[in-house]
């Protein structure tokens, strides 16, 4: 039903549509019906929407590979790099509109995932299931065109998430395991797309970061569903004392590994320095800086969204990018 009265898609303030949304000011206040009429423009808005653009952020992983490589400025490589992160973002969107499908009539009854495109009926279901065929024939056509086995992990990941979303996300800490394989084959295709070689060490430090925010994320979700009495099936079988346990130690292993990779003879030996340890501060406040969002922001969705968003942890990232682009690729004086 049309609401004129409200924005275009009648969210209520304190919420938007996507997967950082915020919750309601009151979840009591019977905020109004979501809009599910409008023109062609509006309902194509809708269906970018639905793929969730600013999520694609995650796909960067896709490019460690060749930035650790310290191939970066190599047109051809990066090219392909760019191949490579466009296959992952168009397969991220296929992901987000089968998730939207799958859950479709519990986010009508969500105070405010009823707002997003597909639930709302600013997006038809037959539509969403025609933007999926059409994003994975799409990314899996491209994907052949850098190589086969990138072609074979893309697939692979894809296939991964439909077992994720089917059954895996309703099983506690197997749903993170899951997540962090996720990030994992995203290194993993980087590599293969480039031809370049992907490090253990790499592969560790991106599992261990993958576990930590998939842990702190569902330590926030759990708060969130005491404080409103709601939760989904998989937050069941978790405690605040279990997660706690869990960010602590994959907080310190991410940090041990990132510095045992910076002090390695053969990180100093490629990278001609001994400076890249220094780095690893931004990586113990970008950790801390986590832990903070998580615990004292219970109203937010979802915590890796709202990292994204906190100007302190974004300063900390882009001041680690500094760092690490300095060393690696010897911009610093005498390098």
């Amino acid at each position: 039903m049309e609401n004129p009265v409200r924005n275009e898609d009648s969210i209520p303030p304190g919420a938007t549509a996507d997967d950082g949304e915020t919750q309601p000011h009151s979840l009591s206040s019977c905020p109004p019906p979501p809009r599910s009429d409008g023109d062609l423009l509006w309902r194509l808005g809708g269906v970018l929407r639905t793929m969730r653009p600013h999520q694609w952020v995650k796909n960067v992983f896709v490019l460690a590979p060749v930035v650790f490589a310290k191939e970066v400025f190599e047109p051809g490589l990066l090219l392909r790099a760019g191949g490579a992160f466009g296959v992952f973002c168009l397969l991220a969107g296929a992901v987000y509109a089968m998730n939207d499908l799958a859950d479709l009539e519990a986010d009508r009854m969500h105070p405010v995932k009823r707002y997003r495109p597909i639930p709302s009926g600013r997006v038809p279901a037959s539509w969403a299931k025609l933007l999926t065929v059409v994003l994975v024939v799409s990314a899996l056509a491209g994907s052949l065109l850098l190589s086969v086995p990138f072609a074979i992990v893309a697939l692979a990941y894809f296939a991964q998430n439909v077992a994720y979303s089917s059954k895996l996300k309703h099983v506690a800490y197997v749903d993170v395991a899951f997540i962090a394989a996720g990030f994992v084959l995203r290194v993993v295709a980087g590599g293969l797309a480039t031809g370049t070689t992907v490090s253990t060490y790499l592969l560790a430090c991106t599992a261990l970061l993958a576990f930590f925010l998939g842990f702190g994320k569902r330590r926030h979700e759990l708060t969130a569903a005491t404080r409103t009495g709601k939760q989904r099936q998989a937050l069941e079988s978790y405690s605040k004392r279990g997660l706690d346990t869990a960010l602590a130690l994959t907080a310190v292993a991410t940090v041990v590994v990132y510095l045992a990779y910076t002090l390695d003879a053969r990180t100093r030996a490629f990278f001609h320095s001994n400076s890249l340890w220094m780095s690893t501060m931004f990586v113990v406040l970008g950790v801390a800086r986590f832990l903070f969002i998580v615990r004292s922001r219970p109203r937010a969705e979802s915590p890796t969204q709202e990292m994204l968003r906190d100007g302190p942890f974004v300063g900390v990232v882009l001041m680690w990018v500094v760092a690490v682009g300095w060393v690696v690729y010897q911009l610093h004086p005498g390098g």
